[in-house]
């Protein structure tokens, strides 16, 4: 498990683009990753558009956005098209990803205990040490809370 100001270990993973990433991949950049239940439901879409909606200003301050959940690259594809979003969405069907940054919970759905991911956001920097880290997120405002931090990080204002 990873923990605030240690260097997160290099890891690969499946992404949309039909590609591979590594987190090694964004060195030099700021890279928030972003952990979310499952793509096409009402509270992962909100979070993905407000990423999406201040894409620029993100790149702005030199910060990749990359989402993560357990649904496969097929499912992601059709959301990332249909939501028009300019990040990637990595598939963590393994839990590799989901385990390394222990966003994996017990949670109650409809009156029944279920493992499921908890909605979370890393801030990792350009040498690839966590800098930031929400659990249990609250959709609502939480791309403005990511940017102040980035805003006080780097010393800008976006």
């Amino acid at each position: 498990m990873i923990t605030l100001g240690n260097t997160i270990p290099d890891f690969e993973a499946l992404s949309t683009g039909d590609k591979t990433v590594k987190l090694s991949d964004y060195r030099n950049k700021y890279l928030v990753l972003y952990f979310y239940p499952k793509d096409n439901t009402p509270g992962c879409t909100q979070e993905g558009q407000s990423f999406r909606d201040n894409i620029e200003r993100f790149a702005a301050l030199n910060t990749v956005i990359v989402g993560v959940s357990r649904d496969t690259v097929r499912v992601h594809e059709g959301f990332k098209c249909k939501q028009e979003f300019p990040f990637d969405l990595l598939s963590d069907a393994d839990e590799t990803l989901c385990q390394l940054f222990d966003v994996i919970k017990m949670k109650n759905m409809y009156g029944k205990q279920v493992r499921g991911i908890e909605r979370s956001t890393f801030l990792i920097d350009p040498q690839g040490v966590l800098v930031r880290e929400w659990r249990k997120v609250k959709v609502k405002d939480h791309c403005e809370e990511v940017l102040q931090a980035l805003d006080e990080l780097t010393g800008s204002r976006s």
